[in-house]
């Protein structure tokens, strides 16, 4: 197993698209969301959205059938699937709903890559409708935070995650995100981590008003090519200096000879 955990953001990362616009807009409802947006806050929306559709004869099936057809670039699938292989911790933090989210993942047949979504909940009730609720229940309290949205603050879930974690030092993250709300965990990454926003969206904006306040390793991406390429070479990065650094520890009482024609681990090519 790596050392690794790979944290995903969703929407514009994993696929490409925002998913909330995706289902309205397929199902015909883009002009009642754009008149009901001024007047709540988006997770409430979206759930509200659910029961319009309810109402207008949508089913949960329709909603699957548009969710199926989402758009993703073709190496995003080849990309989880090699970082998984190479035994990271692959998980989701993200702004969309869990039920989006698992539908998505199952159809592309990558659900068992990922360890922990962690995401607004979404379900199914007797109704034959899907409620949408916020991760974050900012009716109750607040959760402190003035940078992201009152549904969910993602800094709070890396923290959590982060602490979980914490009896063993030697994990590093990557994180890749797009959008505002990707800005907040990005702060609370470490030295040896890495941050992979999406170049030219929110994050990345955010990002190049003040880089110093990144403490991670910043590597901008464009594409699910450019994806895949820098997260195939990172983990490998973090491969190599583990095993350097447990051949410096196991033989640091012995000298090692090692042949000119050996050498230290290469990273794995990846295929065009």
């Amino acid at each position: 197993m790596s050392n690794t955990v790979i944290v995903f953001d969703f929407d514009k990362t994993i696929i490409d698209c925002d998913s909330d616009n995706w289902v309205v807009d397929e199902l015909g409802f883009t002009d009642l969301f754009n008149q009901l947006l001024p007047t709540m806050p988006w997770n409430s929306l979206m759930d509200k959205m659910m029961m319009e559709l309810h109402s207008e004869g949508v089913t949960i099936e329709d909603i699957e059938k548009v969710l199926h057809r989402i758009p993703i670039h073709n190496r995003i699938i080849p990309a989880i699937k090699s970082a998984h292989a190479l035994g990271c911790d692959l998980r989701i933090v993200s702004d969309a709903n869990v039920f989006f989210i698992q539908t998505i993942l199952k159809h592309l047949g990558i659900s068992e890559c990922f360890s922990e979504i962690n995401t607004n909940p979404g379900y199914v009730n007797e109704e034959g409708r899907l409620r949408i609720l916020p991760h974050h229940d900012f009716n109750k309290a607040s959760h402190g935070c003035t940078i992201c949205p009152p549904n969910m603050c993602k800094g709070l879930i890396i923290d959590r995650i982060q602490n979980s974690i914490s009896e063993d030092n030697n994990k590093r993250f990557i994180y890749l995100g797009d959008g505002v709300g990707d800005y907040c965990p990005s702060l609370r990454l470490k030295e040896r981590d890495f941050m992979m926003p999406r170049k030219n969206f929110p994050v990345w904006d955010l990002i190049c008003k003040d880089p110093s306040l990144i403490k991670a390793e910043i590597h901008a991406w464009c594409d699910g090519e450019e994806l895949e390429q820098i997260l195939i070479q990172l983990i490998n990065k973090i491969l190599i200096e583990e095993n350097a650094q447990f051949i410096s520890s196991d033989c640091k009482l012995q000298t090692l000879s090692i042949p000119v024609h050996e050498s230290l681990p290469k990273a794995l090519s990846v295929r065009p």
